[in-house]
């Protein structure tokens, strides 16, 4: 595997996708991202991973615990959701996008991923979860010959 060296907030800033993984190690992961005007992540939960966030450019609205707490935040701020909190990240513009590369401790996405809209994005979460499902349901018994 090969270290990450680049410019990171050009890399940012260049990004028109809702998400890209730019690099997936052993135990990180670097992710740059574009929300739209008013647009937002979603509201989730890593259970065992922890989630650094920087703002590059735009204002964003951080939500925790459900909506228990927010804070606002714009270029050059930082936000570190632990793991196990509840968290959504929306652009607070009504016209311009909001540029942030997020790090996520381990990584939690497939490596290379590249997602060019949020609706692409929840459409493969969405089947990810129902395929985890799947493979948790146990299999049906093969039924029972009839004893003659």
């Amino acid at each position: 595997m090969k270290p990450y060296v680049g410019h990171i907030e050009k890399e940012t800033l260049d990004n028109a996708n809702f998400r890209k993984v730019v690099f997936t190690g052993k135990y990180a992961q670097l992710v740059v991202m574009c929300i739209q005007p008013g647009d937002e992540i979603g509201n989730e939960m890593h259970k065992t991973v922890d989630q650094f966030f920087r703002i590059e450019k735009g204002e964003a609205k951080f939500v925790f615990e459900n909506g228990k707490e927010d804070s606002v935040v714009k270029d050059g701020d930082a936000v570190i959701v632990p793991a196990g909190t509840w968290h959504n990240v929306i652009n607070n513009s009504k016209k311009d996008v909001l540029k942030v590369y997020t790090i996520y401790s381990p990584p939690n996405h497939p490596a290379d991923r590249v997602q060019k809209t949020k609706a692409e994005a929840d459409a493969a979460e969405h089947a990810e979860e129902a395929e985890k499902a799947k493979a948790a349901k146990p299999a049906k018994p093969a039924p029972k010959k009839a004893k003659k």
